[in-house]
């Protein structure tokens, strides 16, 4: 569970940068990609308990 945290916590970096740093809007886009990923990994694990 902590590597679902982290991988959440990367991806705010990700998209706070990219949507603060102008030029940079792909890592926005690779925080929201790394963001929906952890969301559905946390999710089917939680439910596989």
């Amino acid at each position: 569970m902590a590597w679902i945290a982290l991988i959440i916590i990367v991806a705010l970096v990700f998209g706070v940068v990219g949507a603060v740093v102008k030029g940079l809007l792909w890592l926005l886009v690779i925080g929201i990609v790394l963001f929906a990923a952890g969301a559905v990994t946390g999710a089917i694990k939680a439910r596989s308990k």
